[in-house]
């Protein structure tokens, strides 16, 4: 067996598109317009890994999405979780878990899933304003 991708549904695929692709530096592998199904699926992966993808579904009528949370979280490692956290928030997105520890942190996609961010090797040491900050809203 061999894994292939993580679904996730979204409503507004411009805002996911940038949360994803701008803010968190995924890379479009490839992307189907399914015109009698009404959707789109947009294949997204980390530079330099491929073959872990995020599936993107955008079912083109409207419908509600809610929860998110109750889908579990993505996770990424990053080479310096201070640095990805700060482009993160410069870009206006909220840290919902800082990375008080050096270690671990959490942010919510537009249509609220989880995305757990992991410091590659070893935790660097405590740093503010990382350090004092708190929790924002659910992670």
């Amino acid at each position: 067996m061999k894994y292939l991708h993580t679904m996730v549904r979204v409503s507004d695929l411009e805002a996911n598109l940038e949360f994803f692709c701008k803010h968190l530096g995924l890379v479009e592998q490839r992307r189907v317009d399914v015109e009698a199904g009404r959707f789109s699926l947009i294949f997204l992966s980390a530079p330099g890994d491929e073959s872990a993808q995020v599936e993107l579904t955008h079912n083109w009528d409207p419908e509600e999405l809610s929860g998110g949370r109750n889908f579990g979280h993505l996770a990424y490692s990053v080479p310096d979780i201070y640095a990805a956290c700060q482009r993160l928030q410069d870009g206006g997105v909220t840290i919902n878990r800082p990375p008080r520890d050096g270690h671990m942190a959490f942010v919510r996609s537009p249509d609220g899933i989880s995305v757990e961010l992991l410091q590659a090797g070893k935790p660097l040491p405590p740093k503010e304003p990382w350090a004092s900050m708190p929790n924002v809203g659910e992670w």
